[in-house]
């Protein structure tokens, strides 16, 4: 079992004038009310008018009767003056506005007249406007190999992805069958890697029904039957009919293929996040054979563990039960480095423990097959 990982609006406008008590129609103090001018003053003592006096007649005298009628007139226009003075009053506070004139998207802390007459809704003056345009920062990316952000994105999604009864001795049915669960791959890895920031995109795929040339050479390579991912053109090359005959012996049950095609995705995910990158540089900065070989070692098994991670995924929906389950770790203990073959890949018991580690602790720092001893990755 491999050591285990440690998990990794513009500024508020000015306060506005304070608000006339309770009924007031304005702020206090008052303007001058519309209509009222202010009154001219009393004429100094001895100032020559500008009328001529009146002629001088002699006083007449009233009646009685002319005298009631007298004071009930000057009731009645006293009561009429009352009348029109409350009236404007009143229409004055009927038209008051009651919008706040901090409402106004511009936020002037000195409105004019016309800003308070604005009828739409009051804002929140310390609120952003609902257009503005939200940016967020792009994240810095760790793409080294032990310290890779992958590490921190989680689990994976899990997709619905059934398992089908396709026959891999037929090459139309076995290239669908490799093509639908490729999507699946997608639907599981795309939101964790989308969730710490790395760009995803998907694989591309050139499935012969024998052999061919692809970027990185023929496929399947030279003495090989296998898959294999090309980073130069983000791209997974099979053969459908060598894949048959590597992978027919181990049983009717396709999900050991689909778990291998899984392995070749994993790489897909090293390149995307920069730890293919990180590995090559390695590669080529290391001085012997040996050394070479066992960064490759740590390379393909982390692969093999986030092909773990994926089938652990599907795990409901494909479905896998217990049985399955028990077969897959059985198929993984029986893969690895032949003998007397190059140490790239990891012996079966390696290969066993990772892919173990990833369908049982399916979270991504689990996988970090660069932070462990070289006994974990031999």
């Amino acid at each position: 079992m491999p050591f285990q990982a440690a998990p990794p609006p513009p500024a508020p406008p000015q306060a506005p004038p304070q608000a006339a008590p309770q009924g007031a129609p304005f702020p206090v103090p008052p303007p001058q009310w519309p209509g009222w001018a202010a009154q001219p003053p009393a004429p100094s003592r001895g100032a020559a008018s500008p009328y001529p006096p009146p002629a001088w007649r002699p006083p007449r005298r009233k009646s009685g009767a002319g005298a009631v009628i007298g004071a009930l007139m000057g009731v009645l226009a006293l009561v009429f003056v009352l009348i029109v003075i409350v009236g404007a009053l009143v229409g004055l506070s009927d038209h008051d506005e009651t919008v706040s004139p901090i409402a106004i998207p511009t936020f002037s802390p000195f409105p004019s007249r016309e800003a308070t007459t604005d009828t739409r809704p009051t804002r929140n003056p310390t609120s952003e406007p609902t257009s503005r345009p939200t940016t967020r920062p792009t994240p810095v990316l760790n793409r080294t190999a032990k310290n890779n952000t992958l590490y921190r994105a989680g689990s994976l999604a899990k997709p619905n992805c059934r398992a089908g009864n396709a026959s891999i001795y037929n090459h139309t049915q076995f290239k669908a069958l490799i093509l639908k669960t490729g999507t699946c791959m997608g639907k599981a890895w795309a939101p964790a890697l989308e969730r710490v920031g790395i760009d995803w995109s998907p694989p591309k795929y050139m499935i012969a029904a024998r052999k061919g040339r692809g970027a990185c050479g023929d496929y399947p390579s030279p003495g090989s039957n296998v898959p294999y991912y090309c980073p130069s053109n983000s791209t997974i090359y099979a053969s459908t009919s060598a894949m048959a005959r590597e992978y027919g012996p181990l049983g009717s049950w396709n999900g050991i293929i689909v778990s291998m095609m899984a392995h070749e995705y994993g790489h897909h995910i090293q390149s995307l996040s920069g730890i293919s990158d990180s590995w090559w540089r390695q590669t080529l900065d290391s001085g012997s054979r040996s050394g070479k070989l066992a960064l490759s070692r740590r390379h393909e098994l982390q692969a093999t563990c986030f092909g773990g991670m994926f089938m652990r995924s599907i795990a409901a929906s494909y479905p896998i039960d217990t049985t399955r389950r028990n077969t897959l770790l059985w198929a993984y203990s029986h893969l690895g480095d032949p003998p007397g073959g190059p140490r790239d890949h990891g012996n079966t018991r390696s290969n066993a423990a990772w892919f173990r580690q990833g369908y049982t602790r399916p979270s991504a720092y689990q996988c970090n097959t660069w932070a462990v001893g070289s006994s974990s990755v031999s």
